[in-house]
């Protein structure tokens, strides 16, 4: 609708009223986390997590709107017909720009449980976001160095099990796990630098997944593989706010993940860890292919 306003004012339009929606909705936010901190009974804390999923969904809802209406963007978005908001998901997905975040939630926002990520344990102590994090779930990582461990034996295995505790809320509320296996965002001198064996991807990072399979392996059976392409070259977050960026294409495809690897020890399996290491291989060099794919479709039509 409003797309004829000049780029750099779309942008700015756009950031001040994200920020508008977040002075809005923070404080009501605050108010359920502060319930659900200081009543710790179950069913409380279960309407309140109800309610704060529904804050975050809101929030990503009126920033989507934002995007129909300061911007003319051609969605081409695949796979997502038999998708639902009572299973569990882990998420992957190629990782190019911070616009790759709200271009997934405008496709997933209402069709798949509320996008999490894992955040390192000290997270939790950020200012304002730390309780936002916590009040939304969002699992925190209980990791010992290897350093830590040789000084402590005892601190073996205390990570995977502590992390454990803390997703056991996820049994009984359905989660989307996402997690970029890039570990950074793609740019061709990182590319080189790696001297990665795929066109169009860093190499991926099979520890982090691993890390979360072995921890939430008995509830997360289910991969969502997205590939994103921004086929007109522009992909920066600057970009997506101005709406410079015109056409955005997202695939999904449904995987079941391999039982063998649901709980696995990644850490002292030698074998386990190199069968894994092969199975995301394969599944990057699958993706790169299905980027080129999609560029060349994307180029002729």
């Amino acid at each position: 609708m409003l797309d004829f306003l000049p780029a750099p004012l779309k942008g700015t339009l756009a950031a001040l009223m994200i920020l508008l929606n977040t002075l809005v909705l923070y404080p009501v936010l605050t108010v359920f986390a502060l319930i659900k901190l200081i009543i710790p009974v179950t069913a409380v804390r279960k309407a309140c997590t109800v309610a704060l999923n529904g804050v975050a969904r809101a929030w990503i809802g009126f920033n989507n709107l934002l995007v129909d209406l300061l911007h003319q963007v051609e969605w081409d978005v695949r796979g997502v017909d038999q998708l639902g908001r009572d299973h569990w998901y882990f998420v992957t997905c190629n990782h190019q720009s911070w616009a790759d975040i709200p271009a997934i939630q405008y496709v997933m926002n209402r069709r798949i449980p509320l996008l999490k990520f894992f955040l390192k344990k000290e997270l939790i102590w950020v200012p304002l976001l730390g309780l936002a994090w916590w009040a939304l779930d969002f699992p925190f990582m209980h990791r010992h160095t290897k350093e830590q461990i040789a000084k402590r034996p005892e601190l073996k295995g205390k990570d995977i099990a502590a992390t454990k505790a803390a997703c056991e809320k996820f049994r009984y509320t359905p989660v989307a796990i996402l997690n970029f296996m890039e570990g950074t965002r793609f740019t061709p001198e990182k590319h080189q630098r790696q001297n990665a064996p795929y066109k169009h991807l860093l190499k991926p990072r099979a520890g982090g997944t691993a890390f979360v399979l072995g921890t939430m392996g008995d509830i997360l059976h289910t991969m969502l593989d997205i590939t994103i392409v921004y086929p007109d070259g522009r992909f920066g977050f600057w970009d997506y706010l101005c709406g410079r960026i015109r056409r955005i294409i997202i695939d999904v495809r449904t995987l079941e993940i391999p039982e063998r690897f649901l709980g696995m020890d990644y850490e002292n399996n030698r074998e386990m860890r190199a069968d894994f290491q092969r199975w995301v291989g394969e599944l990057w060099a699958e993706k790169d292919a299905r980027i080129e794919a999609l560029k060349h479709e994307s180029a002729e039509a």
